[in-house]
């Protein structure tokens, strides 16, 4: 037991030991360190705001990614989530009861207007029509005789062989005859129709889906499920929705001209798809306080399709001489939106402003700034009035963004490597 009381004295009077000489150390070079910042900084740093960062604090130039702000078109535009749907979209069903023979197309194949799509078995139809044809020859021959008797009798009630009563029941039969044989004709032409629903043809230019009745199946006039849906995808609509306080401006640009509309994907971030206002509902939705628009696109590379939601940009004008800076640009203080403007002697100014509107990450200024002065875009939570900033160069900032991956530490570690260096050569 003693023997470890004096091990733990022992360790106690070494750790203190190293500890003094430590501070003594530390003492010694403190002087020299302060005497070469003072002369690297010129001998004097500034005093009251200049180079002071938010807090009061002096500081050193402050690092940071500017850009200058730029006059461009910029277009007026209302933007909403639209949803994709088919020109025209046809269910085939069957006008008659029969035996589905044929199905004459593959499951998303593009169809023709008037081409082939099913055939119903059509045997018991082609009877009909051949009973009907006979009976409209039966009635016809009849009728022939009738016509001949009427004008035979028209000769003999002249000579006042035969009584008028006799002539006139002959020509009634005959009138009788030629209306059976009118009906005999209606009956074979409805027996044409009923057996050309045997042959279903596309009424549309489009693209079938899947084939919701298979062949064998027996097929009824009226069938809740159709046999086949046709969507026409070229053209093809989009339907969107705008709140009622856009109508007025909608109203008055569309009566300048066409409006332009945009459609463009959310996983997809290349040119979107071009197309034009079409629809405008004739009321405003009740419940949700929106209209209901259409757009109309060519679509003629097919990247739209029925039931997709896209991002719909509706551009109603375009502003030509907008001032315009990145959005992060922006801060919002206390008094509002406000930027630093770079001055000439690289100290900055903060300024108040106005964002009329946003689009794809730019704020167009409406008031407070001018074209071509300088903003900080990076690192404005270090600045305040006055601060001085030192800009950075965008491949400086690639750089640090890096450090985490790959080449990041491999820059890093030949960084090391050359201070290393330079500390064994000194």
């Amino acid at each position: 037991m003693k023997r470890s009381l004096w091990i733990v004295a022992f360790l106690v009077v070494v750790l203190g030991f190293a500890g003094f000489q430590q501070y003594q150390s530390w003492s010694h070079n403190k002087p020299k360190v302060e005497s070469a910042a003072k002369s690297a900084d010129g001998g004097a740093r500034p005093s009251g705001g200049q180079g002071q960062g938010r807090g009061g604090r002096a500081r050193e130039a402050v690092p940071v990614l500017v850009v200058t702000a730029v006059q461009k078109a910029v277009p007026l535009q209302i933007r909403a989530v639209g949803n994709v749907e088919a020109y025209t979209t046809v269910a085939v069903k069957s006008q008659v009861t029969g035996v589905l023979n044929k199905a004459h197309f593959k499951e998303g194949q593009d169809v023709q207007n008037g081409q082939l799509l099913f055939t119903i078995d059509p045997r018991p139809f082609e009877a009909a029509l051949k009973q009907a044809e006979a009976n409209l020859a039966r009635d016809t021959a009849q009728l022939r005789n009738l016509r001949e008797q009427v004008r035979r009798y028209a000769e003999l009630v002249d000579k006042q062989y035969v009584s008028r009563e006799q002539f006139d029941q002959i020509r009634t039969n005959a009138d009788a005859a030629e209306a059976v044989v009118e009906a005999d004709k209606a009956a074979v032409e409805s027996a044409k129709v009923q057996l050309s629903y045997c042959y279903i043809y596309s009424p549309v230019n489009g693209r079938v889906g899947s084939l919701l009745v298979n062949e064998g199946n027996l097929v009824r006039v009226n069938d809740g499920t159709p046999l086949v849906v046709i969507n026409q995808i070229n053209p093809i609509n989009v339907t969107f929705a705008v709140p009622e306080q856009h109508l007025a401006d909608l109203k008055r640009h569309m009566a300048g001209g066409t409006l332009k509309v945009d459609a463009r994907f959310s996983s997809d971030e290349g040119r979107p798809e071009q197309g034009v206002l079409a629809f405008v509902d004739n009321a405003v939705d009740r419940s949700t306080g929106t209209i209901k628009l259409k757009a109309e696109f060519t679509n003629s590379e097919r990247r739209l399709w029925p039931g997709q939601f896209v991002n719909v940009a509706l551009t109603l004008a375009t502003q030509g001489d907008a001032v315009v800076v990145p959005s992060e640009a922006v801060q919002v203080g206390p008094e509002g939106q406000q930027v630093f403007v770079v001055k000439e002697d690289k100290q900055v100014e903060m300024r108040s402003v106005t964002v009329g509107r946003t689009l794809e990450g730019e704020a167009v200024i409406a008031k407070g700034l001018a074209p071509g002065e300088i903003v900080v875009r990076e690192g404005q939570f270090l600045l305040g009035p006055g601060s001085r900033v030192e800009i950075r160069d965008l491949a400086q900032t690639g750089d640090a963004k890096a450090a985490g991956s790959g080449e990041g530490r491999k820059r890093g570690r030949d960084r090391e490597k050359r201070k290393a260096g330079e500390g064994s050569a000194s």
